[in-house]
């Protein structure tokens, strides 16, 4: 008998869920047939769970960006300025993730090389997270930040500055000198500065002489 759309809802987060553990416990990536072989469900009924591994990838990706979804959401509908609102809508995912790289690191890096992988299936997440941010950069623009940029150019040079605070990879590779601190300067900074008319002189006008001795 088919499963109705609630209980393969919930099969499919307790296998995912499973799946995430599996991963914890071995420490290798867990297949289909593995997957299928330990969830304890025909072969039939997994199936009808799961169509094929990429089905199984996106179950196992969506419990793992479930918290990460969940402050994103929160941070966009609360009351606050959006100098706050950008920090907070970095530094929550960031807490997140950090905890859980401290946790287990060898199981962290593990679940970023799948999603590496895999990028293409995390992809939609990705673009929902720039969605809401361009939504915050609305809200900095019509209280007079950011002024003259593009939403779009907004988006990409906020995604530059704080990329090490929103790509779990960097945790790898900067650990403990990446910290809540220096994340609130970075926002700031981009608040006291960031728009259509700064940047020009860092360039400069024209080409670098070595000045004789």
């Amino acid at each position: 008998m088919p499963l109705s759309d609630k209980t393969r809802s919930q099969e499919r987060t307790r296998i995912a869920t499973m799946v995430l553990d599996l991963i914890q416990d071995r420490g290798t990536e867990i297949s289909y047939n593995v997957a299928h072989t330990e969830s304890g469900l025909s072969r039939s009924r997994f199936e009808w769970v799961f169509e094929d591994y990429d089905d199984l990838f996106d179950a196992v990706a969506a419990v793992w960006l479930a918290e990460h979804m969940q402050v994103m959401e929160e941070v966009l509908n609360c009351d606050l300025p959006p100098n706050r609102k950008l920090y907070e809508f970095v530094r929550r995912r960031f807490v997140i993730s950090q905890a859980r790289f401290r946790q287990d690191p060898e199981n962290f890096t593990m679940l970023c090389e799948m999603g590496a992988a895999n990028f293409e299936r995390v992809r939609s997440y990705v673009d929902l997270a720039d969605h809401y941010l361009c939504e915050i950069i609305v809200q900095a623009q019509a209280d007079g930040y950011l002024a003259g940029l593009e939403i779009d150019e907004a988006l990409s040079l906020i995604n530059q500055m704080i990329s090490n605070y929103t790509v779990p990879d960097s945790l790898i590779y900067l650990g403990e000198k990446l910290t809540e601190d220096k994340l609130a300067r970075i926002v700031d900074t981009i608040f006291i500065g960031l728009s259509a008319e700064t940047g020009d002189e860092a360039k400069g006008l024209n080409t670098i002489r070595v000045a004789a001795s």
